[in-house]
């Protein structure tokens, strides 16, 4: 199991609304959670634990958490922000940050469905394996068949329209993928430029901060 510091790549910021906190999960394990909030530091609560802010975490799995804020239990799930009003940010934003290595890997949801992926600008198009496109219910066979030279070699490869990606609040449609058949990525999608480039993209050091443009 990946433990909670691994889970620090992906995280997200709500717009702050006026007299209430935001509280944003950036990392899920079974019993645990690492919440941020008013854009803090994170913080690692337990099952059963409260912040200083009266916010108790009840439990949690690696989907999802569930925490207690006045009274009201509200779910979260990894890389979603509410304010403690309950109302979701309506921030069309989501930031990352790197690994070691540099490389930004984070969890963005396809059809609805939870892949991995690594931001790679020099992807055309946000791509994906023949494993991931199954779970997410992709018919890419009837897509137009080309090959795909990568890392570890030729693969063959279908152009696909994506119905959905979903990178913490920035919800994009009719998004232009392609599905590679075999091992060639690995297990991890790459995020592309025909989900990039609509959006914002900012880096501070280790940090990249995408803001939906369209």
């Amino acid at each position: 199991m990946r433990n909670i510091s691994s889970l620090l790549a992906f995280f997200l910021f709500g717009a702050h609304a006026a007299g209430a906190a935001d509280i944003n999960a950036i990392g899920l394990t079974a019993g645990k959670a690492v919440l941020v909030i008013d854009g803090g530091k994170p913080r690692t609560l337990r099952a059963g634990e409260t912040t200083p802010e009266k916010i108790k975490l009840i439990s949690a799995t690696s989907e999802s958490a569930v925490i207690e804020v006045a009274g009201k239990r509200q779910t979260l799930t990894l890389g979603q922000s509410i304010s403690i009003g309950g109302s979701v940010s309506g921030a069309q934003r989501a930031t990352l940050t790197a690994d070691a290595r540099g490389h930004f890997f984070t969890t963005a949801a396809v059809n609805g469905v939870s892949l991995r992926f690594i931001v790679d600008t020099g992807a055309s198009v946000v791509t994906i394996g023949a494993a991931d496109a199954k779970r997410a219910g992709i018919l890419y066979l009837s897509g137009q068949k080309s090959v795909l030279q990568t890392a570890n070699g030729v693969a063959p490869a279908y152009r696909v329209k994506l119905d959905t990606v979903r990178l913490g609040e920035i919800i994009l449609n009719n998004v232009d993928g392609v599905v590679v058949e075999g091992n060639a990525l690995g297990g991890v999608g790459l995020l592309g430029l025909s989900f990039l480039n609509r959006t914002e993209m900012r880096r501070d050091g280790d940090t990249m901060t995408l803001t939906r443009r369209y």
